[in-house]
This record gives C-alpha cells, structure tokens and sequence, in this order.
C-alpha cells in the first residue's frame, strides 16, 4: 500500500486525535514541580492546525497545506519543531502524487534533517533523538505497517533512554515530554492506518470528524458581527480586509525563475496592512484594500486561489479602534512583548511597549499571534520581547515570515529580563547598537520565582512553595514568606542595586508589604519596589538589577 493525499491527511487527523487524549499526561511530565508543563497543549494545538487541512489532488500538495497550517498554528519550542518536523516530511514527499516505501522512508529521513535544523543548537535526550532513533529503527520496512511498528517501537525505546541522556529528566524521574508527544502522535497515526481514530464517534464518542473536517466546539463569529456598524447609509472608509491563499501556477510563471517580489510590491500599491510571503507554489497574502475585487481580478495572472476571505473592516469584532489603527501613520520603531497578567501587561504599556500578547508559562502564543501583533504595530522595526525560553523559537519563526517590517527579536528568556531591557531602552541609537545595548541589559539582570510545586522532588515536597531561578531550584518552604526571603538571599539581594518584586495573582497585599519591609531590612543598600504584577503560575517573580 502506497502512502496517498487521502490517507496521509487521515494519518495527520489520527495523531491529533490521540494526543487530544494524551495532552495532559505529557503536561504532566514537565521536569520542573510547577504547573509551566505545557508540552502536550503546544504539540497538540500544532498538529491540530494541520489537521485542519483539506486533502489536495496529490500527496505533495497534501503534505504542503499541512506543513503550512501547522506553521501557522505552532506554539512554543516543542510546537515549533513538531512543525519542523512536518515540514521535513512535506519536502521529502514534493513532487510525489503518492509514495511508496522507498520513498517515506527517505521523506522520513528529511523530517529528520529539518528537525535538527531548526534548533540552533540541538541537544541530545529530547524529540530530536527520539525521532532519530525513531527513524533508523524502521528503515528497510517492506510496508507502511511495519514502518509505523519499527518506528513507534524504536522511538519508545528511545523515549525510555533520554534521563540518561539529560541529567534534568532523570533527577526529575520523567522521560522527555517533547518526545513522548510525538510517541503518541505516532500511535494515533498507526491507528488511522488501520481504519481507527481515537475519540472518533462509536470509539467513545469524543470526538468525530465529518466532512474531512475535525467536528470541534468553536465560536459563532456570525453572532459577533454587528451588521448595524455598516446601514445603507454608511460611506466605506476603512475598506475589506482581504486574506487568500495563492498557488502559482506553471501554466502562468516560471515558477523556478518567477520573482514574487512583483506580486508584493503591486499590492503595497493597492493597500495597506499588508503581510506577504512565499513558501514554495503558495503565496500567503493580507491586505486592506478598497477594491478587493481589482486585487482578486490581478492576483490571477499569476495563480489560483487556495482560500479567499474577505470582510468589511467596520464589522470587525474590534470595529471601535479601527479608527485610529488604520488612519496612523507607520512609526518608526515598535515594540511587542509577552506577559500575562494585567499588571504586567500595564507595566509594559507604560514602558512605551505597543503590543502585548498574553502568554508565558501554560500559554505559549502561536506564530500567528506575533505576526498579527506585527501587524497591529505597524512600524517599520519592530523588536520582539518573547520573555520565556519556551517562546523565543516562535518568535523567531514569526520573524522570518513577516515580510512588511524589519523585525529584531531580543531573546529575552524571563519577564525580568525583558523589564530590565526596556527599562534600558534608547529609541535614538541605531537598531544595531539598540539591539547590542538591549542584550547586554538582559543578560545584567537576576530573575528568580517563588510558586507551588505539584509534585514531589528531590528538592521540594508537594504543596511547598519553591524559589528557583532558571531550573535550578533554590530554596523550599511551605511558607510562602519565608521561600520569597530566603530565594532573595540566595540570589544575592543585599548586593543588587534595585530588587523588583511582581507580585502574583494569588499573593495578597498584606504579605507583599510584610516581604518588602523584611528585605529592606535585609538588605539596606537595595531600593526596594513592590508591583502588581498580577501573573499566574508565579506568585512573586524577584528582579535583580
């Protein structure tokens, strides 16, 4: 049996659907004893993107629209290779109307390549070997059957392998989340190859696909739309916003000589907002026009569309600040950031930050989260403050594909790392000097946190509250109090000129207040400064400057 479009899609459909079952239980293998282990949530939100994909005339052109809806929907590193590893496959299949074993496997092996790719510095004990093992287990398979079985068994084995691989996962007791992930992506696919798909109706009913669409509860835009915002008497001014999915055509350009630069630089001419680029034979566009139809009507001499949506601009759900967001003129510099809670959310606000996307720990945003935030910015360099190690490859692949604005991302890897930057922040030096002077300012900074741990460590019991910076776990108490003070001594407090403490939702003020005056005491040359943060996960985050 050759691997075709149809069951390649069905493939897809039944790895996102095991690990619908399995997302929680990879959470759960996070090696750090806080409620950060997002894992399965990321990997899980990726493939489902992917899943979303309609079954195309061919495997390559399948393989493509997957690869691209899960470059959309990544989150977080482990989304993001898990799109890289797709990307890979979709490579190794172009070309091919369907595949027979000889040619999976070496597609299998591209998958391979590009993972590794895609990190900067690749380690060892984590998804990457677990997908290497993976694949050289199952090479020489006569059938697609035996690969899946070859390749599950040997990125099992593999899987069980990697605390001895990483120190971190074995003092942790738990096997790497990534690859256990992919794992139950892998036995989700096996049983679509064999006509099962977990969840899928009559298979405890949770879950069913229907129509090659995955069945799932979402909003009713239609009930959000106010189609009083635009009467027969209103004058269009703010225009259609149009997105569509373009596949260049042979039969129209030269595909290999072809210069989509001509495409972008006709609709910067039609339009504003515009988003662009190229990724093979498709090219994905947004724009704000006023004739979408001229825009449609041109776009056609050089392909066919994929996907087309257009909408009235005063509709949108955010119709009330569509005024000042398209009549302003494009700035020079702009500043995205990442943060959850609405204290830190204002805190950055009014650092002169103008986006910020919710997220952190337990909500990495996608890669079309940053690239609508670029657009909304609407300058003409941006720079990115991901703010958490586990965002800053998102941010990254937000950055390559955003084609309007020149982004510089500062890979920031904590909230204190990111406050102490912008805090140094001077819009008059050049990008180049800005971008070296925002660095060394992160790499200044001390940021530590006190939350609750969920599980027993070798460090910590269940229930207490532990500060740590980094990974390294520094101190534990089932006083909350006491953690905070006794991390801020071990982190060296009394020695740093300025100790920020973010206070978290769930603290309350009064023990705030009692913390700060302990460590005024404390440390009598550190000025001192309280601020509502209002972040999850993290009761109290320490920044020493």
């Amino acid at each position: 049996m050759n691997l075709n479009a149809e069951l390649y899609l069905n493939l897809i459909r039944g790895g996102a659907a095991h690990l619908a079952e399995d997302r929680q239980a990879i959470n759960d293998l996070n090696v750090f004893p806080i409620p950060d282990g997002d894992t399965g949530d990321n990997m899980y939100m990726t493939i489902e993107a992917g899943s979303q994909a309609r079954a195309d005339e061919t495997l390559s052109e399948t393989a493509e629209a997957v690869s691209k809806q899960m470059l959309m929907g990544a989150r977080g590193n482990s989304g993001v290779i898990l799109s890289r590893i797709f990307a890979g496959l979709s490579k190794g299949l172009r070309g091919l109307h369907e595949a027979d074993m000889p040619a999976f496997t070496q597609a299998m092996q591209a998958a391979v390549n590009e993972a590794y790719h895609a990190v900067s510095t690749p380690v060892e004990g984590t998804i990457l070997t677990v997908l290497r093992e993976g694949v050289d287990a199952a090479k020489g398979s006569s059938s697609l059957e035996e690969y899946f079985d070859l390749w599950i068994a040997g990125m099992d084995l593999s899987l069980q392998h990697t605390p001895e691989l990483l120190d971190v996962l074995k003092k942790a007791g738990v096997v790497d989340s990534g690859g256990a992930g992919l794992v139950s992506i892998a036995e989700g696919m096996r049983a679509a190859l064999h006509g099962e798909i977990p969840g899928q109706a009559g298979n405890d009913g949770e879950r069913s696909y229907d129509g090659g669409r995955s069945v799932m509860p979402g909003p009713d835009r239609a009930s959000k739309v106010n189609f009083d915002a635009f009467t027969e008497d209103s004058v269009l001014e703010f225009g259609y916003c149009t997105e569509f999915i373009l596949r260049l055509q042979r039969c129209k350009v030269d595909l290999e000589s072809f210069d989509e630069t001509v495409i972008h630089d006709w609709l910067a001419s039609q339009g504003d907002s515009l988003v662009f680029f190229r990724d093979g034979s498709l090219v994905k566009v947004h724009v704000h026009t006023k004739d979408p139809g001229a825009v449609l009507t041109k776009c056609r001499e050089w392909g066919e569309f994929l996907t087309i949506k257009v909408e009235n601009m005063t509709l949108q759900h955010h119709e009330n600040h569509m005024e000042d967001r398209f009549k302003r003129s494009r700035k020079a510099l702009g500043i995205v950031t990442v943060a959850a809670g609405r204290g830190l959310t204002d805190t950055f606000r009014e650092m002169g930050v103008d986006a910020v996307i919710e997220g952190g720990q337990t909500m990495n945003p996608s890669v079309e989260r940053f690239l609508d935030a670029f657009k909304e910015v609407n300058a003409e360099t941006i720079l990115v403050f991901p703010n958490n190690s586990n965002i800053i490859l998102t941010a990254n692949q937000a950055a390559e594909l955003y084609k309007d604005a020149r982004i510089v991302v500062i890979p920031t890897k904590t909230i204190g790392e990111g406050y102490y930057a912008l805090a140094n922040l001077d819009a008059s030096q050049p990008v180049e000097e800005l971008t070296q002077t925002l660095k060394d300012a992160a790499a200044a900074v001390t940021t530590g946190a006190v939350s609750r741990a969920i599980r027993d460590t070798a460090d910590a019991h269940s229930g207490d509250y532990i500060g740590f910076s980094g990974k390294d776990i520094l101190t534990a108490s089932s006083s909350r109090e006491e953690a905070v003070n006794a991390l801020a001594g071990k982190l060296g407090a009394s020695q740093a000129d300025i100790l920020v403490l973010f206070i978290g939702a769930d603290a309350p003020a009064d023990e705030a207040a009692r913390i700060k005056s302990t460590l005024e005491k404390a440390c009598p040359m550190t000025e001192v400064i309280l601020l509502d943060g209002g972040q999850p996960v993290y009761d109290y985050i320490l920044v020493l400057c």
